[in-house]
């Protein structure tokens, strides 16, 4: 089919008919193009808010004790419930839907570094805080809490790019010892937050918080994930059980709301999850769109070129051309046209959606700060099938009426105006 002759015949039409050939190729690459500008607006609308809304698409429960309200039992009402390591091991061993779990300590500590020093959060957590607290190292540097930190409670924290920044004024701080109390904590990870939380917290092992500040026992506060809950009211019937669970450990009503008090996000969860779906489905509808419009406009050029050319296909039936060849050569035509041009549009689509991209990381508002427009690039797959799919959409509106050309009389054809 792609013989050396017919490619040289399909090059001289072509060169015979830049006009034609450019508005055809035109409108596959635009076709294109567009495609891939709108999908990567729509990616970049999703990936804003996926990353503003992080945090809150996390199923994620936090507990506290309280004062109870309500008699139960005999036993007086005004108890302090105050959470120990059997609350922990209760959500960690006894409550199937807990997922990630961390027990916590929380203090409000001075930090230093030789003469800089500055207020902060000092957290005691377990190393799943990590996860539940959406803490990414890589985009840091360093490590967070892990296993053995916490078996031989070691003295050492985790802090932030800002307190990075005060403390240590642009040297590097890992391995160093910042002061709190007088308890010298050895920095092994800095991490950048990018929740848009204020007063970004530090973090050290929980053992080592529990034996330092919280008599070797206590617990201020358990946070956790929760796996296998997807709808309002299985939260709710699993925050119920929970209370039975906490009330029978604790001796107190599990319908007495002032005893503990419990943060369950997944109502924000839901409404996360439902405006993923309105834009993964506005993506999809426009995508689908741009490509129904290309193969349009791809079908009308088409269809006016073989008509244009219904004369010429007379001509070369009457001097002996076979219907067959005549067909190959529009077919080989379309072909190469949709290809180079869809090529074009895919090249310089991905081009600008990257350079868009590598602008907004290099520009001051996208170090870590809330955007509602992020990475705006196209999965190379997709642009993939896209392309083929308008290729060959360009190819079978030019095969239908070129069949139609080439089956009629030469005379008739080369009445054809």
């Amino acid at each position: 089919m792609f013989d050396f002759d017919s490619l040289r015949e399909i090059g001289a039409t072509i060169n015979k008919n830049k006009l034609r050939t450019f508005l055809t190729g035109f409108s596959i690459a635009w076709g294109i193009f567009m495609l891939i500008v709108l999908l990567g607006a729509g990616n970049g609308l999703k990936n804003g808010i996926t990353s503003n809304f992080s945090r809150r698409a996390k199923n994620a429960v936090s507990v506290g004790g309280g004062f109870v309200s309500m008699p139960y039992k005999g036993l007086p009402v005004d108890r302090e419930i105050k959470f120990d390591n059997k609350d922990y091991d209760l959500l960690r061993n006894k409550i199937p839907e807990a997922d990630y779990v961390s027990a916590q300590i929380e203090r409000r500590a001075t930090i230093s570094f030789n003469k800089e020093y500055g207020s902060w959060g000092m957290f005691g957590v377990y190393p799943d805080a990590a996860y539940i607290s959406n803490i990414d190292m890589s985009t840091g540097k360093g490590r967070f809490i892990n296993q053995i930190d916490m078996d031989q409670r070691r003295k050492v924290i985790v802090i932030n790019t800002e307190m990075e920044q005060v403390l240590f004024k642009g040297e590097e701080s890992l391995g160093k010892y910042v002061t709190s109390d007088g308890i010298a904590y050895q920095v092994i990870g800095v991490y950048k937050d990018e929740t848009g939380r204020t007063n970004v917290p530090s973090y050290i092992p929980f053992s080592t918080a529990q034996s330092l500040y919280g008599q070797g026992y206590k617990v201020d506060r358990l946070d956790f994930t929760v796996k296998g809950l997807t709808t309002m009211p299985q939260n709710e019937a699993f925050v119920k059980r929970l209370r039975e669970k906490l009330g029978a450990l604790h001796n107190f009503d599990p319908e007495d709301k002032s005893a503990i008090w419990v943060w369950n996000t997944a109502e924000d969860a839901v409404q996360t999850e439902s405006i993923f779906g309105a834009i993964t489905m506005f993506i999809w509808v426009v995508g689908i769109a741009s490509l129904i419009a290309g193969i349009v406009g791809v079908g009308n050029i088409m269809l006016i070129t073989v008509k244009e050319r219904t004369r010429e296909f007379g001509i070369r039936k009457a001097i002996g051309a076979n219907p067959y060849s005549i067909l190959k050569l529009v077919l080989l035509e379309s072909i190469i046209i949709t290809t180079t041009f869809g090529y074009i549009g895919m090249v310089v689509g991905v081009g600008l959606t990257e350079l868009i991209s590598e602008g907004m990381k290099m520009a001051p508002s996208g170090d870590g700060g809330p955007s509602v427009f992020k990475d705006p690039t196209v999965d190379l797959g997709i642009v993939l099938a896209a392309t083929l799919v308008l290729i060959v959409s360009g190819v079978f509106a030019g095969y239908i009426p070129a069949k139609r050309a080439v089956s009629i009389s030469p005379i008739e054809a080369m009445r054809a105006e």
